[in-house]
């Protein structure tokens, strides 16, 4: 089944985690192959990569400001080990300084006047957070 959102419970989970300690956020990616903006008619048509690109543009002063940053970015190739049929067509790996940080671009109008481009762009998604990392990436030039 295609998830696009966090549930209040899964929302609820991430507010109670620890806010003190650097974060990684793995995003998985199923593209649209035609975003889907609805009933919106102020976008030009596009893919549903070029929505996501749109997203990005948007957002990244936002997630600049709160400190975060992306570290890795993949076109996805194969899903070796999941499910039957499961595949993601980009993997992104996001740092933050800490849950606080997240927690803040989520909230900031700004950022929620974004969001419809990444639920215009995708139709599936997965968010793994984690707070160790083996090395501490460089910031990106």
């Amino acid at each position: 089944m295609p998830v696009l959102n966090p549930t209040r419970a899964q929302f609820e989970a991430m507010l109670a985690m620890p806010a003190d300690q650097p974060v990684y956020m793995l995003n998985l990616l199923r593209f649209r192959e035609q975003a889907d903006y609805g009933e919106r008619t102020d976008q030009n048509a596009c893919s549903g990569r070029a929505a996501y690109a749109r997203y990005g543009a948007g957002i990244a002063e936002i997630l600049k400001g709160v400190g975060g940053r992306p570290v890795w970015q993949g076109d996805g190739q194969l899903t070796f080990i999941a499910p039957e049929g499961e595949s993601w067509d980009e993997c992104l790996l996001v740092r933050y300084p800490d849950m606080a940080a997240f927690q803040a671009m989520l909230t900031n109008p700004d950022y929620q006047a974004q969001t419809f481009h990444r639920d215009a762009a995708l139709l599936d998604a997965r968010l793994v957070i984690t707070h160790t990392a083996l090395v501490d990436f460089p910031a990106a030039d």
